[in-house]
């Protein structure tokens, strides 16, 4: 069993920025792929960022430029840098992580509010 927990939300100005992390409860070189994903009140859950475990990267187009994904191995934590953050970019932010045997784990999420 793995456990992501999440940290790092909150209320910001639009312009600002946040830092999000996302610890696992196992040694994160038995995890393959971590990402974050975004729920909006009404919308649906869409991915923000992902991250190998050979450090590749891939982000949604609302996001490049602005986000950064990184991971931590030796902390088991991968992170997520945001900048310049806009109004639409309220949401909770959820981590999740791929395991060598296929399994998909999310942690609980962490709500990010942008005023404009």
């Amino acid at each position: 069993q793995v456990q992501l927990v999440e940290s790092g939300g909150g209320l910001v100005q639009a312009g600002g920025s946040l830092r999000l992390s996302c610890a696992a409860s196992i040694n994160i070189f038995r995890i393959n792929d971590m990402g974050w994903y975004r729920q909006a009140p009404g919308k649906q859950r869409e991915l923000v960022a992902r991250i190998t475990s050979g450090g590749i990267t891939n982000y949604a187009d609302f996001v490049k430029g602005r986000f950064t994904i990184s991971r931590a191995n030796a902390k088991n934590t991968v992170y997520l840098q945001m900048n310049s953050l806009k109004a639409e970019d309220t949401a909770v932010y959820s981590c999740w992580a791929s395991t060598s045997l296929g399994t998909n784990y999310w942690g609980q999420g962490t709500q990010v509010a942008v005023s404009s």
